[in-house]
């Protein structure tokens, strides 16, 4: 099959699980405060985080949790939490930036680098961005930080080593993400899909991708209203990990795993 080769021994398919944090920066973001019906990201710290956090541990999942900075100085602890019970932090805008950036861009990327490492003890080494804004002035910015792998784009179904400026690193991989089928938001955000039906859906996109690359990346958020921070979403993130865990050689990463085994392996990785 396509692609086997490139995992590591005895692994079929690489699984992820991804959560994107997305407190009330992304309210803030565009000039909302985080209250009454606003208030959907404040679920994340208080209730939709801790819930996962429980069931990754429930079932010995590694994870990558994306968090914009200023829910990291909003909910500290929550964070702090995160880290210290062996889940990686990885970084996810500032205030979840959904306009076009200028100047400000490298101002808001060390600002949330800052936040991380003081919080954490530790410099995150990957990002994602926040409403799928990047250019290579981003790319720049992040390589010069240290970063060691992006996970925003959508144009392929492997990891594959960033090209900068005409050449092709080796010391930077992307790691793609699916925010339309293998996302929460689109289903319960725009078309308020059931969440058995979601669950289903996630289940064929998973039994595709198995048999062919054995790449596999679900992205949500723990927030309430259009996440899936609630009991009964959270129970269909639980019903699709059992699901995965039916089937042979499948093994979970965080995506700072799969980049450290991308990066000590990049020649195959084009």
């Amino acid at each position: 099959m396509i692609g086997k080769y490139r995992w590591p021994r005895d692994v079929r398919c690489v699984c992820m699980l991804t959560v994107d944090f997305d407190g009330p920066s992304h309210e803030i973001g565009r000039n909302l405060r985080p209250l009454g019906i606003n208030s959907w990201g404040r679920y994340s710290g208080r209730r939709g985080v801790p819930r996962y956090l429980d069931l990754f541990e429930k079932y010995e999942i590694p994870s990558t949790f994306f968090v914009p900075g200023f829910d990291a100085e909003y909910y500290p602890a929550v964070v702090k939490d995160i880290h210290r019970r062996g889940f990686e932090v990885a970084a996810h805008g500032y205030l979840h930036e959904a306009w076009e950036l200028g100047d400000e861009e490298e101002e808001l990327l060390q600002r949330t680098h800052t936040i991380l490492t003081e919080l954490l003890g530790t410099p995150p080494v990957g990002w994602r961005s926040p409403s799928g804004r990047k250019t290579a002035r981003t790319m720049r910015v992040l390589k010069k930080l240290g970063y060691l792998y992006d996970s925003s784009d959508k144009d392929y179904d492997l990891p594959y080593m960033v090209r900068l400026d005409g050449s092709r690193l080796s010391d930077m991989v992307e790691i793609p993400n699916n925010t339309y089928s293998l996302d929460d938001f689109p289903w319960f955000k725009f078309s308020m899909t059931p969440a058995s039906e979601v669950l289903a859906h996630w289940k064929q996109e998973f039994d595709s991708l198995y048999a062919e690359n054995g790449y596999f990346m679900l992205t949500f958020h723990p927030r309430s209203g259009w996440g899936s921070g609630g009991p009964s979403r959270a129970r269909v993130i639980e019903e699709m990990i059992r699901y995965i865990k039916q089937h042979e050689g499948i093994r979970f990463f965080s995506i700072r795993q799969l980049a450290d085994w991308c990066l000590n392996n990049h020649v195959e990785f084009e």
